[in-house]
């Protein structure tokens, strides 16, 4: 062997060290960077994304937290089928909360003891406003909830996300289309003595303020219970020709039955948290002709692919379930989490989901053209789009003109 030759041998097997000492050196840092971040993010491992969510799966509105649920889990189920997210398969863990403030801290405690990755799919704004200062303060993302309450979306609040439209928006519906359409001036409002009563107030307060208006006539009940018949005479009295009823089924259902027992029959209006399809099985009749404003399309019109999807995933992994506005808003819910998971990419964080659903701008769901999602980093309420249904046969059914719309 020449000289040339023995240089350039000791010269490449030097090289080579080198070079193996940089690879190693790349691997520890990719080792510890993985490391570092599997530590920092609660709820993930290479296999699974843990989400949390507590709603009212007891009590009398459970059939609101159930519903929420159960389209999420549908969602969740099909999504795992379909290779889950960046290789990881998601998981929902629900805990409940009886739709009650009271129990509020308690259902937040079991969930962050669990380490889950993030909350979703939360239901009511008494228990809402709750939650809210806590997943700030924990800074962990909480999207979709079952609630249009305007302390959701105003200030903007980084790690609180909602994809319905607003209980403005829908309020807003609704007055604009009793006051120019029907020419109905005088509104009346009965409502619940809690903070969603207080916020669906507020939305129509504000949506007749446009008109130079107020409310003909207010009055409050007390929260979950069926002593109505006073805040019904109060109302009644001031003669509105339409009433905003606030409340889940098993409160509006019992104002309804007791109004037209008196024979009170205004335009009855109501917002989508009543839970549509509860409300016609608990009023019967009386829900007849009531004008219900949704957040998501008919669950039957299933020339929406997402409206096939939903019944599709619904009849495969909750075969006893019937579907409904609830669900179908619960599994929407479910799609704009996971579309944000996606986004965040594979080294997932907290951080990381609220930057890619902040990413997410005119995507089409697969729900109308009215309903695309759209965020921001200063938006995050996705729809704005209100769909007026009314009651007619059994059935809330879609319409845009508001002359067809006549009291019961």
């Amino acid at each position: 062997m020449n000289a040339w030759n023995v240089r350039w041998g000791h010269g490449f097997a030097s090289r080579c060290a080198i070079w193996a000492a940089i690879v190693a050196a790349t691997g520890l840092l990719t080792v510890r960077s993985t490391v570092t971040w599997a530590q920092n993010t609660p709820g993930v491992t290479e296999t699974e994304i843990l989400i949390g969510s507590c709603s009212a799966l007891e009590g009398p509105s459970k059939f609101l937290g159930q519903q929420t649920v159960t389209g999420a889990k549908a969602y969740f189920s099909w999504a795992n089928d379909e290779g889950g997210v960046n290789g990881r398969k998601l998981k929902l863990v629900s805990a409940d909360d009886s739709y009650d403030p009271a129990k509020t801290q308690a259902c937040f405690d079991h969930l962050m003891s669990g380490k889950v990755f993030a909350l979703g799919f939360f239901v009511g704004t008494p228990t809402a406003v709750k939650y809210v200062p806590l997943a700030e303060a924990n800074k962990t993302p909480l999207v979709g909830l079952f609630t249009g309450a305007q302390t959701l979306y105003t200030p903007l609040r980084h790690w609180v996300v909602n994809v319905r439209a607003s209980y403005f928006d829908e309020t807003r519906e609704q007055v604009d289309g009793l006051w120019k359409t029907l020419g109905y001036k005088r509104v009346g409002v009965i409502y619940p003595d809690d903070a969603f009563g207080a916020a669906v107030l507020e939305g129509v307060k504000a949506a007749l303020k446009e008109h130079g208006a107020e409310p003909a006539s207010a009055a409050s009940y007390q929260r979950q219970s069926a002593q109505v018949g006073g805040a019904i005479d109060v109302v009644r009295g001031a003669n509105p020709e339409a009433v905003v009823v606030v409340g889940p089924a098993n409160t509006v259902a019992p104002i309804l039955k007791q109004a037209h027992a008196k024979g009170w029959n205004p335009l009855f209006l109501t917002v989508s948290f009543v839970g549509t399809d509860e409300l016609i099985t608990e009023a019967g009749g009386d829900a007849e002709g009531v004008v219900i404003t949704q957040v998501v399309p008919p669950y039957y019109m299933t020339e929406f692919k997402s409206v096939q999807l939903y019944r599709r995933a619904l009849t495969k992994y909750s075969p006893g379930e019937q579907p409904n506005f609830v669900s179908l808003e619960g599994f929407v819910d479910a799609m704009a989490m996971v579309e944000g998971l996606k986004r965040a990419g594979k080294e997932l964080t907290r951080e990381g989901l609220i930057h890619g659903i902040e990413s997410i701008h005119d995507f089409d769901m697969g729900l109308g053209p009215q309903l695309k999602l759209d965020f921001g980093p200063k938006d995050h309420k996705g729809f704005d789009h209100v769909i007026p249904t009314v009651v007619r046969g059994g059935r809330a059914v879609p319409f845009t003109d508001w002359t067809t719309v006549t009291p019961k």
